[in-house]
């Protein structure tokens, strides 16, 4: 059984790390550099970098900024925002990047999975999947550009179309539990574990250690994403990982 892996998220906004609640009312939360620095430092087993207004503004992924945080960091790290072309994904995977997460620009391009996992191995292509519950349907939908669009998709089958097309990763985030410290949304991932066998990082929610608990136990997920919760400080990874070993959860060392 692979090792459950604890996953801090740095969401940038033109070069600094930012937080909200649903995808909305984002906060300065301090410099990228800095904050991969200090999780390296507790020991997170990986680190996503999301550049969130990227799309929105048309713009590419800051790779010089990429390049920073990689020098701060001995753990994989994983970088989206913006990416629509395999070129990009060179310029990022040789500025210090381990694993390219695509959002908005597959859903439009399905065939740019293909492509970058054909070129770079599908251990390097990471599908990220923006996630809300239809209030009325009770269905998953798939959002993009940066959660502000519906785009229709029903999200478990996008899921296995995505690693169908060559993901080998799927980055879920549920846009109804973030930032709400709440916990996760286990119904989604129960659906996805059932429709994907890839490794999938649960995504929005967590606000306490049980959440983790919860997650790890009830899902297949294989990772778990949190950012407010260790940004403040609230949680530290060493404690969560304890925690969690203590009930029966095998984590990284």
């Amino acid at each position: 059984m692979l090792a459950k892996r604890i996953i801090p998220c740095l969401d940038v906004d033109h070069g600094k790390v930012k937080k909200g609640i649903n995808f909305k009312n984002l906060v300065d939360v301090g410099s990228p550099v800095e904050i991969a620095a200090e999780y390296e430092l507790q020991g997170a087993d990986e680190l996503v970098f999301l550049d969130i207004t990227a799309t929105l503004d048309q713009r590419k992924t800051m790779a010089e900024t990429v390049e920073e945080v990689s020098k701060q960091v001995f753990m994989p790290l994983t970088v989206g925002g913006g990416i629509k072309s395999e070129e990009a994904m060179h310029e990022l995977l040789q500025s210090g990047a381990d694993k390219i997460s695509l959002n908005s620009a597959v859903i439009n391009d399905p065939e740019l999975i293909t492509d970058g996992a054909e070129r770079f191995g599908s251990q390097c292509i990471v599908c990220a999947i923006d996630v809300k519950k239809d209030v009325g349907t009770g269905r998953y939908q798939v959002y993009s550009k940066g959660g502000t669009e519906n785009t229709g998709l029903d999200a478990i089958k996008w899921a296995k179309k995505a690693v169908e097309l060559g993901a080998g990763e799927l980055l879920v985030t549920s846009m109804d539990c973030d930032g709400t410290k709440q916990g996760f949304d286990i119904d989604l991932y129960q659906q996805i574990g059932e429709a994907v066998h890839v490794p999938i990082i649960a995504s929005g929610g967590a606000g306490k250690k049980e959440d983790f608990l919860d997650v790890f136990q009830k899902t297949p997920v294989t990772g778990a994403l949190a950012a407010s919760l260790f940004h403040f400080g609230e949680l530290k990874i060493e404690e969560l990982k304890k925690y969690l070993e203590e009930n029966g959860v095998n984590v990284r060392r």
